[in-house]
């Protein structure tokens, strides 16, 4: 079979994988209040979803409380958080599988009243996203205009992003991804469309991309670069993101990445559009992974769209090593299973995807026995 090339081992720093089917990133809003704490309910959906040798890619986790913009996701700031992170990796981990812990900084996609002290969203300039995204109460609100960031502020971030790190690994994580993507924070400061600083953190491409790479220095300082990766999303335009370098941009801070020598470059291309389950894939858009395999000259996640057919041509290219399923792996807890043996996949229910509780989450059905039977039967 052709998805047989899926199944190859494949080394990411510190984690000898088995399979090259990843779980992405997947934000699903179900973390127990008060306090944004993983629990019993999130360990059994990321137990679910283990395989031996396989990676799961933790939702984007809060790293301090005034990184908050969407409500019920989790943190990893305190000791409860990290306590409640415990029973997801140690869940993981008796499946054989192993889970790195996405963490991020939403920048401007925030609102006052999601913020603790009730102040404005923080950004590298006071430039607010287009359209609207939600207050605390699920309300549809216009981006306000944020707070232009401080030089001690921005320090402050950087440190907060370590320590974030360095309590994944306490709570039992395999490494970290630092969330460079999909316009938040970190790509707030890669765009000059949202970056109008005059410091050493804006104009050039070197110092748009110094806030990203500092946090990655930082962090490889303290748990290894081994046990770090990277998810940048060149293209892609969401939350207003646009620059006037084109592929420079990204040539720049791809090859530093590669330089550092982490565990791996996640890529979102840019052809998807992962808001919506009718919009078809754009061809025309850039292949990210063949435009910067290259340079970053290490190993390559890439996400966005992908069928276990898709996937596999992906890997056969040399361009991409793992492929990251999203919207596949909700809806099929043994998605690699599936893949294997070429057995059909379950369809996932959008209408789920954010909050509530065990239904569209942990209640997706494996494939039962007698099912790989008659599927198995001439």
């Amino acid at each position: 079979m052709a998805q047989d090339i899926l199944f190859r081992p494949l080394q990411l720093g510190a984690l000898a994988l088995d399979h090259r089917v990843v779980m992405a990133p997947l934000t699903r809003m179900r973390a127990q209040q008060p306090g944004d704490v993983p629990h019993e309910l999130n360990a059994t959906y990321y137990g679910q979803r283990a395989s031996k040798g396989g990676l799961l890619i933790s939702e984007a986790t809060d790293i301090n409380p005034f990184t908050k913009g969407y409500v019920r996701v989790p943190g990893i700031y305190t000791p409860k958080q990290i306590y409640g992170w415990r029973k997801v990796t140690s869940a993981v981990h008796a499946k054989g599988g192993f889970i790195v812990n996405q963490i991020w900084h939403v920048g401007r996609v925030s609102h006052t009243s999601l913020q603790p002290d009730g102040a404005l969203p923080v950004a590298p300039s006071a430039i607010p996203a287009p359209g609207e995204g939600f207050d605390a109460n699920g309300n549809s609100v216009p981006y306000e205009i944020p707070q232009a960031l401080t030089l001690g502020k921005i320090a402050a971030i950087r440190d907060d992003f370590v320590q974030a790190a360095l309590n994944a690994r306490e709570a039992g994580f395999d490494g970290v991804e630092i969330h460079g993507a999909n316009g938040y924070l970190i790509d707030q400061f890669l765009h000059d469309g949202s970056n109008q600083r005059t410091d050493a953190y804006g104009g050039s491409i070197e110092n748009r991309a110094r806030f990203l790479l500092e946090i990655v220095d930082a962090v490889v300082a303290r748990i290894g670069a081994d046990r770090v990766g990277v998810r940048l999303s060149p293209w892609s335009g969401i939350l207003g993101m646009q620059d006037s370098s084109g592929v420079a941009l990204w040539k720049y801070v791809i090859a530093a990445l590669g330089q550092r020598r982490i565990a791996y470059l996640h890529l979102i291309e840019p052809r998807a559009d992962f808001t919506n389950d009718e919009k078809p894939l754009d061809m025309e858009a850039p292949d990210v992974a063949a435009l910067f395999k290259q340079a970053f000259d290490g190993p390559v996640i890439s996400a966005g769209g992908f069928l276990p057919d898709t996937a596999a041509a992906a890997v056969a290219t040399g361009n991409s090593d793992a492929i990251a399923f999203g919207r596949p792996f909700i809806a099929n807890p043994d998605l690699p299973a599936r893949i294997r043996n070429g057995w059909p996949l379950n369809r996932h229910d959008r209408a789920t995807f954010y909050g509530g509780a065990a239904e569209g989450y942990t209640d997706y059905p494996f494939m039962s026995a007698a099912a790989q039977r008659a599927h198995a039967a001439p």
